[in-house]
């Protein structure tokens, strides 16, 4: 439809126009606040804000938050979620909760988003490479050392159709090694709304992000990371009202 077309171009020149702006002041947010600020809260709280800007602006977008209470800002998690589209990280990014993203490098190689995502110390992956694999999860077990939550996205790409991909084990050794709690969290109707591999707005859609009750780590000492990969993954699954 023309008019999506539009708006979509009209919403990509405006995020490439306002990033330019935004990145000016999240540099100087970094480096204001660095020196007592080690983990960046301030900094990322402001990386919130940016993101919602492009969810709060499009009229297609409604997105719910639904049972956000369960989440303890005092905690610190192993965040994972299903990954549906590029939107899932605004909608993410729209609980204005301290974590540190794990994505691919690609990403960080995106002129401003990318510089953005470096000032915040967040966690590069280089998908089927052993040693960045590595390197990711002595970041991550850094960050939660610090007291820092990590999110990943524990299917590694994104699904086409929205069905939940199998689950890699890492964020749970991660979960399992440091003895921190796996916070799941469930996000719908984002495939609709911004498909794999488009950039073009496909209509009004209702989107939800759900939080599920934290998984502690004395709930899961004798799964293997196999064993509870496969575990959450059902809970989201079956939140989704998806089989299998």
């Amino acid at each position: 439809m023309l008019l999506n077309s539009v708006l979509s171009v009209l919403l990509l020149v405006f995020i490439a126009l306002s990033s330019l702006g935004l990145f000016v002041i999240a540099a100087f947010i970094w480096l204001v606040t660095k020196p007592f600020d080690k983990r960046l809260r301030l900094l990322h709280l402001f990386a919130c804000f940016w993101a919602s800007i492009y969810v709060w602006i499009t009229p297609y977008w409604r997105v719910k938050y639904i049972d956000t209470h369960l989440i303890d800002p005092r905690r610190t998690y192993v965040i994972i979620s299903n990954h549906q589209s590029l939107l899932d990280i605004l909608v993410a990014f729209g609980l204005f909760v301290h974590f540190k993203w794990v994505s691919k490098i690609e990403i960080f190689k995106v002129p401003v988003i990318g510089w953005n995502m470096r000032l915040n110390d967040y966690v590069a992956l280089k998908r089927g490479d052993a040693e960045s694999v590595a390197q990711m999860m002595a970041h991550c077990e850094h960050h939660l050392a610090q007291g820092s939550s990590v999110y990943l996205f524990p299917e590694g790409t994104r699904s086409f159709d929205g069905r939940v991909k199998p689950f890699k084990k890492g964020a749970f050794q991660l979960a399992k090694k440091l003895g921190v709690p796996i916070l799941p969290l469930v996000i719908d109707g984002t495939t609709r709304a911004l498909p794999k591999k488009s950039m073009v707005l496909t209509g009004r859609h209702e989107i939800s992000l759900r939080a599920l009750p934290a998984i502690e780590p004395e709930m899961f000492e004798d799964c293997s990371p196999e064993e509870l990969a496969e575990r959450v993954r059902s809970q989201i699954v079956a939140a989704l009202g998806q089989s299998g």
